[in-house]
């Protein structure tokens, strides 16, 4: 029973750890984030107070209005879709395992990122390939994994020069002995890391970054492992390093959570 209630302690302990992290890295990416909201949330200021200036014409144009009330629609659902990842990603809970379409979880991360790696001048490229299967896993954490490997490479790239300045996350099929395997990959042209960093790269509180935490990279790993496979890192040829986790495949007859 000790050895249990010790396992179950370990476990409750990481959540713990993975929710601190998840609210610190939204913490860090805050103005990013409300910039994200505002610009909608402006648009739908602008295209309201139009309508009002047409409906007080003596003739008004319908189309108009109706063009402005679909466009504040879209821009309502754009920013209600942007808090609804905020709070998931703020819960405590952590999601069962279920189908996953990893598309949608690697999507899912760009409203939330865009205007950061906008602010440093990096441009974030998607490769993802059409007939990556369905995995089963936790949405809210494998997104999680994702941002922290994604905000990891922007910081290895704010001090390189401003062409290098390119991220790209990469979705694959794997075809292995047991099936098709999911493959996703994060890769940066940023300073990278030297083999006698390559051992450490995982190591709770490890960081290269002045007053970081340490932890991005540990609990993405914590979470993977959790998915029972794992994380890994390569330094690039040239310049950078590409972060790769692997998932197997499930049937696709499977219904693929969706966001939300």
């Amino acid at each position: 029973h000790r050895a249990q209630r010790a396992e179950e302690a370990l476990q409750q302990a990481q959540a713990e750890l993975a929710h601190v992290t998840r609210v610190t890295t939204m913490g860090e990416l805050a103005a990013s984030i409300a910039h994200e909201i505002n610009q909608p949330l402006a648009a739908i200021v602008a295209d309201a107070n139009a309508c009002l200036n047409w409906l007080e014409a003596d003739r008004a144009n319908l189309d108009d209005v109706r063009a402005a009330l679909v466009a504040i629609v879209k821009d309502g659902d754009r920013a209600a879709e942007v808090i609804t990842r905020i709070r998931a990603l703020l819960s405590r809970s952590t999601v069962a395992h279920e189908p996953c379409d990893l598309a949608r979880v690697i999507r899912g991360v760009h409203p939330l990122v865009r205007p950061e790696l906008g602010r440093h001048g990096i441009t974030l490229e998607m490769s993802l390939a059409t007939d990556v299967p369905a995995v089963m896993g936790d949405r809210v954490q494998l997104q999680q994994v994702l941002l922290n490997l994604v905000t990891n490479a922007a910081e290895a790239m704010r001090e390189v020069p401003p062409q290098r300045r390119r991220l790209v996350v990469r979705s694959t099929v794997e075809d292995r002995d047991d099936g098709p395997w999911a493959v996703v990959a994060v890769e940066d042209a940023g300073i990278g890391f030297g083999k006698d960093e390559a051992a450490s790269l995982f190591d709770a509180f490890y960081t290269t970054k002045p007053g970081g935490l340490g932890m991005g990279l540990s609990i993405s790993r914590s979470i993977i492992e959790g998915h029972g496979v794992r994380l890994w890192g390569t330094a690039n040829a040239d310049h950078g390093a590409t972060f790769h986790f692997a998932l197997p495949g499930i049937a696709p007859s499977a219904d693929c959570g969706r966001a939300r």
